[in-house]
């Protein structure tokens, strides 16, 4: 249980980071700005279209007696809707990482100069780092539609699907958010994903500390976009203090860049 409050606390510092280095703040807040309109443009729309997509995919309910065609329809508007800011809130992340690489790149590699110790610098032209960053997210976000598709069908079971459901949604959310952030530093480090993930498997509670809070804030656009500079500067410190626990330098082979 203590990792789940010491994953919390690398969350804090991250944000205390930022609200020290101003500059560096909203330097970080540009990608999350430019993403933040995008989806909510997508969210809007699908509160409008839900209802009728529902109806759409529902013909055998159109003779259903009052009440349960509409309580049937309200239902899965309400599930179509949740879904999709499941999605929203897992490929925020991945899609801001990447509209933002550069700028990501720059305040992770800050974070740990300001921490002492060797900065990693991958050495890659930027075209590269973001056909890598694009690839591991495909593969990370394949496995949250997985679990998503389960969590969705499991809303359906009565109680369970209105109590247990929505906590593991989060938990899962939480997990691959922090997969997502901590890919930052940990690519910079030559690690390949499988590794990456094995390396926060060890610690689920952790990571787990780190992510679901930050999920659970992200269900606020705007404070999605403020949390998001200092979200990658404590993924930063958690993932350095994983792989490089006594602050020194990860002399680990670059492995991604040959894949």
């Amino acid at each position: 249980m203590n990792d789940l409050g010491a994953g919390f606390g690398y969350l804090m510092k991250g944000q205390r980071w930022v609200i020290g280095h101003g500059r560096w703040f909203g330097f970080g807040l540009l990608p999350g700005l430019i993403t933040l309109v995008v989806y909510a443009g997508a969210l809007v729309g699908l509160g409008y279209g839900a209802d009728d997509f529902v109806a759409w995919a529902t013909p055998f309910a159109d003779d259903w007696s009052s009440p349960w065609m509409g309580l049937l329809r309200t239902t899965l508007t309400a599930l179509v809707f949740v879904f999709g800011l499941f999605l929203a809130v897992i490929t925020f992340t991945a899609v801001t990482l990447l509209v933002g690489q550069p700028f990501y790149e720059s305040l992770s590699e800050e974070v740990e100069r300001s921490e002492g110790g060797e900065v990693h610098e991958s050495g890659l032209p930027l075209w590269r780092e973001l056909w890598i960053s694009a690839r591991d997210s495909v593969r990370i976000l394949l496995r949250v539609a997985l679990f998503g598709i389960i969590l969705f069908a499991c809303g359906f079971i009565p109680v369970v699907g209105q109590t247990v459901v929505p906590a593991l949604g989060f938990c899962v959310s939480g997990y691959f958010l922090t997969q997502e952030l901590t890919g930052v530093a940990l690519q910079r480090r030559g690690m390949v994903l499988k590794d990456r993930l094995a390396t926060l498997r060890r610690r689920r509670l952790l990571v787990l500390g780190f992510g679901v809070p930050l999920t659970l804030a992200f269900l606020v656009p705007v404070v999605a976009v403020f949390l998001m500079p200092g979200a990658v500067a404590g993924a930063t410190l958690l993932a350095r203090d994983l792989v490089d626990p006594a602050g020194g330098g990860d002399t680990a082979a670059p492995k991604e860049w040959a894949a």
